[in-house]
């Protein structure tokens, strides 16, 4: 399997433990020095991470991880996607749609999730600017 195949795999075991909130999963999936920056700045840990679910804080209806893209830096992999969820937090809506970077590290003869960057998605600027 190549390690484009590999990353999108992992992506689809990622997104499924998110929804079911298994954090036993989620916590094998991700390295000690975890690190998800959020679409609005804030910086979580990996305690805080998987925290979110703890006494239904965080509930994942829907994930999807779609339009993603995989390039390979030696033993570290670049994926770039689209992260759309239908969730809440403590009880309110935190549905949305986000570029996501994703930065896998592979040890162990497997990929572990280091870290989580969304942003909105929002329109290029462009020169001059004009957004298109």
């Amino acid at each position: 399997m190549s390690v484009e195949e590999q990353v999108r795999e992992f992506g689809r075991v990622w997104a499924a433990a998110e929804e079911r909130g298994d954090t036993e999963v989620l916590a094998e999936l991700v390295t000690d020095g975890f690190r998800l920056v959020g679409p609005l700045g804030f910086v979580l840990d990996r305690d805080q991470w998987l925290a979110r679910y703890a006494g239904g804080g965080l509930v994942t209806e829907k994930l999807g991880w779609t339009e993603v893209e995989v390039r390979e830096f030696g033993g570290t992999a670049i994926a770039i996607g689209v992260h759309e969820q239908v969730a809440t937090h403590q009880g309110n809506p935190v549905n949305g749609r986000f570029r996501a970077t994703h930065v896998l590290v592979h040890a162990d003869d497997r990929w572990r999730l280091a870290g989580i960057h969304l942003s909105p998605i929002g329109v290029p600027f462009t020169p001059g600017g004009d957004r298109r």
